[in-house]
């Protein structure tokens, strides 16, 4: 093959890249702007901890029942609106944030039973455990319906789970 024939395959090879080049850079310009904010905001929220098996004998008291928990953590820098997102376990028992924000580097505790809700704590109002002893998975979603995280866990775990 003569020079002339390689440089004229490269040349179009090489015409192609400089022109798709604006659109590949305004493409990657556009998306690091776009996923900066909320990109941080959704993988800023973690499930950090499940508290499954309530300490002591399950008698259905409210102390009992708050005795049980999730944990979720705010990994970012800036405070979370968690405002109709859902906490779910395999049953789908679902508990619906209200107009909750979790600061920045925060944590806040769902607790199964009935309480006062604050920064640092929020309350299902149930009657009845919602966390499986034996195996469940947490899921947290959006309020698109967008997961965001999940912690599972077995008989093997103690009472608690590390997510």
């Amino acid at each position: 093959m003569d020079d002339r024939r390689v440089d004229d395959i490269l040349g179009g090879f090489s015409m192609r890249i400089r022109a798709a080049l604006p659109a590949l850079a305004g493409a990657a310009i556009l998306t690091g702007t776009l996923l900066s904010t909320p990109a941080e905001a959704a993988g800023g929220v973690t499930i950090y901890r499940v508290w499954f098996d309530s300490p002591g004998s399950d008698t259905r008291s409210n102390t009992s029942l708050n005795g049980e928990w999730v944990q979720i953590k705010n990994t970012s820098r800036s405070a979370i609106s968690l405002k109709g997102w859902v906490l779910k376990d395999v049953s789908n028992h679902r508990y619906v944030f209200k107009n909750i924000k979790i600061g920045a580097g925060k944590y806040i505790k769902v607790h199964t039973g009935k309480g006062t809700d604050t920064a640092a704590n929020t309350y299902q109002g149930r009657a009845a455990y919602v966390w499986n002893n034996t195996s469940d998975t947490a899921t947290l979603t959006k309020s698109n319906g967008s997961k965001v995280d999940t912690c599972s866990w077995t008989t093997r775990d103690p009472s608690d789970k590390y997510c």
